[in-house]
């Protein structure tokens, strides 16, 4: 039995896909298990296939997956969605409901078609195995039959899903998230590198702090990690592009937090060479 039997034998919520990336292919995995039937629109052409295999429809532009019961957009930035969504946003119907995964602020969904009413900003923070595990944590904002609608598709890969509010409150909500979760990054690794000095292995550190009151989040992903240097690779580019898009946010002095989130041993000022955004979400 093909893929694509399956998909007919399995009917469901039509589902239209952008970004199936590294975080975006195992959602797409997880809505055809749950027996959806996913548009997609795939820019590589390997993992086309290895979707297309699996059971979803190949789209050749992404104006393709607009005739859908709920579109699904699993970007990277607030630049790949006006690049890559006002395409499938012209094409759909009003009522249809558009998911946005992307970190980034309210404005841009906003510009995308100030008519189309049915968005729901829908951040979230986990990795692809929270996904393949359908619990990634999603925070959703939007009138609430809208994140009703939004809830149904999700819930096939992610637990729980957090109604914040009104559309946009879900990206503020991720964007403090990330602000937060930069200053206390940068707390923590300034005290490994205090314990360094003081001649502390980091890894024994790191194992102290698992079970002390000066323990965190962020302690816990730098050892998962497995250190320093590895966490600061892998978290860099994303905080970077999250604090930019605090520092656009109207109506609060962030001032003091993006002060605290700048100081320390993460380099969260500095800019990624162009053309090297990834198509998909990443973060913690």
């Amino acid at each position: 039995m093909t893929g694509n039997d399956r998909a007919r034998l399995n009917p469901g919520t039509t589902v239209g896909f952008v970004g199936a990336g590294r975080i975006g292919e195992p959602m797409v995995e997880r809505l055809l298990t749950a027996g959806h039937h996913v548009r997609l629109y795939a820019r590589r052409a390997d993992i086309g296939a290895r979707l297309s295999a699996a059971g979803a429809e190949l789209v050749d532009t992404v104006a393709g997956i607009a005739a859908s019961d709920v579109v699904v957009s699993c970007l990277y930035s607030d630049a790949q969605i006006i690049d890559v969504l006002p395409e499938a946003v012209a094409a759909m119907d009003p009522r249809t409901v558009l998911v946005s995964h992307t970190t980034g602020t309210p404005e841009t969904l906003t510009r995308l078609d100030p008519r189309h009413a049915a968005v729901v900003d829908a951040p979230f923070s986990g990795t692809p195995e929270t996904v393949r595990a359908g619990c990634l944590v999603v925070y959703a904002g939007g009138e609430p039959e809208h994140v009703a609608t939004a809830r149904r598709v999700m819930a096939a890969y992610a637990d729980p899903v957090i109604a914040t509010g009104p559309p946009g409150s879900a990206l503020h909500v991720k964007l403090l998230n990330n602000l937060l979760f930069a200053a206390v990054s940068q707390v923590t690794l300034a005290g490994l590198e205090a314990g360094r000095k003081l001649g502390i292995e980091e890894s024994a550190l790191l194992e102290a702090l698992a079970v002390g009151s000066g323990g965190s989040t962020a302690g816990r992903h730098i050892a998962a990690r497995g250190g320093s240097e590895a966490f600061a690779a892998a978290v860099t580019p994303y905080l970077r592009k999250d604090l930019s898009a605090c520092t656009s946010l109207a109506g609060v002095d962030w001032s003091a937090l993006l002060a605290t989130a700048h100081n320390g041993p993460l380099r969260l000022t500095e800019q990624p060479p162009p053309g090297t955004e990834r198509l998909d979400e990443d973060h913690h």
